[in-house]
């Protein structure tokens, strides 16, 4: 996959353990806003690193999300255990484009609308609340140390994601076991296959029980949706959204107040910014998200032709990741320091974190709402909070899809 006018470049071949992507993201950019990359078994990809060419290409008439665009996995080239087959296979809106995916769309759509979500404020506000007291009950039984990420950044949006889908308490832990394994890029093909297999089962109970015993809630409001027959919801599609809608519902919030935490305990100067009013919570989640973006290399777009992006050639059919964490230390967007966390940078940091495009991140005014609100009464609450080991000595998150780390050991001070 040569550059247009260039010699070929060897791609870059990503570690499906995952690990820090700064470093790598940084060395991709100094030779261009495109690069060819090996995915997991091989298979030949493509990451658009650059924020400008990503938000051209994000936005590109002529880049699709379905998986018929896929030229191997169409050629049966991508075998059935690939650990990257979910992101392009489940059906839903993420890998639907035109009329389907503004018909999936549109039925959850309502629900996350920023008037809606607003009137989430004092619903997220009550969980923070009671989960600090678990927090600060986890590190007395801990010797003064608590796993941060564990009792609070996980159970805040797994919970009210949960509850906007009218999931019992009692099925959350698994259903968060079964999603991290389903995004990881490390599992091994019966792995793969199994936690797949155990989630959609285990949805399908969830909307089996839903169906007998309707609520007010999203799910059963999309089985009534799947019920009404005609073009509306398929079966498939049915449990396709649901899977979307509790991974993407708290996995990326989850990793937003990890690294936010983490940031600012690393950089005291900055949350004294916000203490002392020169900047807000609002600014330090849209920092983070610029300079630590929760998710790294997500899969997946196709050009539906050949496509020349900065200069670089994208064959027809085309995995392509989209890389918001290399675009969010773009210098050439975000300036010579793009790669310092400051909490009052001016203008505004624009990022594409959320995405860009028709499939701009529909959870996002959600994501911002729990992010703010976590923070502000964290910090509120425990304002000498500090990480309980170095920085350098947290474990990575598993995979190169999400961009965190596993645990967050933390001290809340006197």
């Amino acid at each position: 996959m040569p550059p247009v006018g260039g010699q070929a470049r060897a791609p870059h071949r990503l570690d499906p353990a995952g690990g820090c992507p700064h470093e790598d993201n940084a060395r991709l950019l100094a030779r261009g806003a495109v690069a060819p990359v090996l995915l997991p078994g091989d298979v030949p990809g493509m990451v658009v690193l650059g924020h400008d060419a990503l938000r051209d290409f994000l936005g590109h008439p002529e880049v699709a999300k379905s998986a018929r665009h896929f030229t191997a996995l169409a050629e049966g080239r991508i075998p059935e255990g690939w650990p990257l087959r979910t992101f392009a296979t489940v059906p839903g809106m993420t890998t639907a484009d035109d009329a389907d995916h503004r018909r999936l769309r549109s039925l959850v759509g309502r629900t996350f609308t920023p008037r809606r979500i607003e009137r989430l404020r004092p619903r997220v506000a009550a969980l923070a609340a009671t989960l600090l007291d678990g927090l600060a009950d986890a590190a007395r039984a801990g010797g003064g140390v608590a796993d941060l990420r564990r009792h609070y950044a996980l159970p805040l949006p797994l919970g009210v994601i949960c509850e906007l889908l009218g999931v019992a308490d009692r099925h959350q832990d698994r259903l968060h076991d079964l999603s991290s394994r389903v995004v990881a890029t490390d599992t091994g093909p019966e792995e793969a296959v199994a936690a797949n297999r155990e989630l959609l089962e285990l949805l399908g109970t969830l909307a089996a029980d839903k169906a007998r015993d309707p609520g007010d809630d999203l799910t059963s409001a999309l089985i009534a949706a799947c019920d009404e027959g005609g073009d509306r919801l398929s079966r498939a599609e049915l449990l396709g959204t649901l899977l979307l809608l509790i991974v993407a519902g708290h996995e990326t919030t989850l990793n937003l107040v990890t690294n936010a935490v983490r940031a600012l305990c690393t950089h005291r100067d900055q949350l004294a910014h916000v203490r002392e009013g020169r900047a807000d919570w609002a600014d330090v989640v849209e920092e983070t998200l610029r300079w630590d973006s929760p998710v790294s290399y997500f899969p997946f777009r196709y050009p539906v032709r050949d496509l020349t992006v900065d200069g670089t050639l994208i064959p027809k059919g085309t995995p392509v990741l989209a890389g918001y964490s290399a675009a969010g230390r773009d210098t050439t967007v975000h300036g010579p320091d793009a790669d310092r966390f400051d909490v009052t940078r001016t203008p505004a940091a624009q990022h594409l974190s959320l995405g860009h495009g028709p499939h701009y991140c529909l959870g996002a005014p959600l994501a911002r709402l729990e992010a703010t609100l976590a923070l502000e009464a964290l910090f509120t609450r425990f304002p000498e909070l500090d990480l309980a080991v170095p920085e350098a000595e947290l474990p990575r998150h598993s995979g190169f899809v999400g961009n965190s780390v596993r645990a967050l050991p933390v001290r809340l001070g006197a």
